[in-house]
């Protein structure tokens, strides 16, 4: 309990809400802070808040200080943290997912820190936790997707393959001889024939019949 009392909170009020909180436990929580509110006259029967892992609970005297009430909330309903700084003390305060809000004020200013500080810290870690559940909600449903199974198991079927014959390749025909073409043969004769002819060697006539001659032979 030694070291809930280092920001110079009340040993007493600290004790009544220490001895109440160990009853109020779950399993794996545990208390991470106590505040005690600090009256600028009479102090008598001050306010508490707690902090733990799990929630935060807001103590406050009953029956003249013979029993004590409190309200708790689970870091995962807090959507809001608040702390104001005022000219006597500070205000804390705390917002839920369903509009409800609940402070305390008088609070020494380092305790009102402090209480801030481990508050962001705790919504912090929750909603990382919420963001683990999330994926682990989604692995669950993509792993739940069932494929169905052959009751018997199907044989195989082997194809063999053809045996590939080989073709021999197409022998390329022998290139065909190379024959004088005629047409060059003749007109090498009808210029010899028009040589003779301008040269006065022969008459029209003979040129002509000449020249018939050839045409009809080839």
């Amino acid at each position: 309990m030694e070291k809930f009392l280092n920001d110079e909170q009340d040993p007493k009020a600290v004790e009544k809400v220490y001895l109440r909180l160990t009853d109020l436990l779950t399993t794996g929580e545990e208390i991470i802070y106590i505040a005690v509110q600090k009256k600028p006259l009479v102090n008598l029967l001050p306010d508490c808040i707690a902090i733990t892992n799990k929630r935060v609970l807001f103590f406050t005297p009953a029956n003249l200080g013979l029993s004590i009430k409190f309200v708790d909330f689970v870091w995962k309903d807090i959507v809001d943290v608040h702390t104001k700084e005022e000219i006597i003390g500070a205000i804390f305060s705390v917002r839920t997912t369903n509009g409800a809000e609940m402070g305390v004020d008088y609070l020494p200013k380092v305790q009102a820190r402090k209480l801030y500080q481990y508050s962001q810290e705790r919504k912090e870690a929750e909603r990382e936790a919420r963001r683990l559940r999330e994926l682990e909600e989604k692995r669950a449903q993509s792993g739940s997707v069932q494929f169905e199974t052959p009751s018997q198991p199907v044989a195989a079927t082997v194809v063999h393959a053809a045996p590939v014959v080989e073709q021999p390749a197409p022998v390329a025909p022998p290139p065909a001889p190379v024959e004088t073409s005629k047409p060059d043969e003749l007109t090498e004769k009808l210029k010899k024939l028009k040589v003779l002819f301008e040269n006065g060697l022969i008459s029209q006539e003979e040129y002509n019949a000449k020249k018939l001659d050839l045409l009809s032979d080839f």
